[in-house]
């Protein structure tokens, strides 16, 4: 069965083209305008990944985003940002608010459908069937892709994206080991990742507000200066 790609485009002409590609590059694409009620036919539609343009009527982009990453069916849906905007602090801004990756307009049709077939190959990889872990205080049940951390109060759930449960899942099987950026992205985003260095910052930054009490003072997820990460245990 084709994969399913939702585009969240108000440009008529560009999201008919859009969805020409897609369509040629073997998915099953729609379009959706970006106004109200996008995120209620989101969850009917159930796509296996989100195209969502940053410049919308009305919500923006980023706005849409952080609602789809509140919402039960779409939370660990990717989210590739489509925006001409080039500026470092709203690329990071898509990245922070739950985002997976952007695409900077304007685009190649080629690179597009390339982009979107390298996530979902990734995330393909990461839903095959696979034992659960525990490490420490964490508990992930890779085949319902859900995660646990034990605190005083007992165990309660961390909700993640499916970038941020990935990263996390790598530090769980390689703990009290340094890693760069580059390390990291080669590891955890794949050879064919169109991502920077500072993306891995942005993650990681997002992961510890998840997992640590003082995210400003991390016991887990500690920086190696002038290198890269550590996750340690205990």
């Amino acid at each position: 069965m084709s994969k399913k790609v939702a585009v969240v485009e108000d440009e008529a002409e560009l999201a008919s083209l859009i969805e020409y590609n897609l369509t040629r590059g073997g998915f099953q694409a729609q379009i959706f305008g970006g106004g109200a009620g996008t995120v209620p036919a989101l969850e009917a539609f159930q796509p296996d990944l989100i195209l969502l343009d940053v410049m919308l009527p009305g919500q923006d982009g980023f706005e849409l985003c952080r609602l789809i990453r509140q919402t039960g069916k779409l939370s660990r849906t990717p989210v590739v940002f489509l925006t001409a905007r080039s500026d470092e602090v709203d690329r990071v801004l898509g990245l922070e608010i739950g985002g997976d990756d952007y695409i900077t307009k304007p685009f190649s049709p080629r690179e597009l459908v390339a982009r979107i077939k390298a996530h979902l190959r990734r995330v393909d990889t990461d839903s095959a069937p696979q034992e659960a872990l525990a490490t420490g205080p964490f508990r992930l049940d890779r085949a319902a892709r859900r995660v646990f951390q034990k605190k005083e109060h007992g165990e309660h759930e961390i909700e993640l994206t499916s970038t941020e449960f990935k990263l996390l899942e790598f530090f769980l099987t390689h703990t009290g080991t340094a890693w760069s950026r580059e390390q990291l992205l080669k590891e955890v985003w794949g050879e064919q990742h169109f991502v920077t260095p500072r993306t891995v910052d942005v993650h990681i930054r997002r992961l510890r507000e998840q997992i640590e009490d003082k995210p400003d003072e991390p016991g887990f997820l500690v920086t190696v200066r002038g290198f890269g990460y550590r996750f340690e245990t205990q």
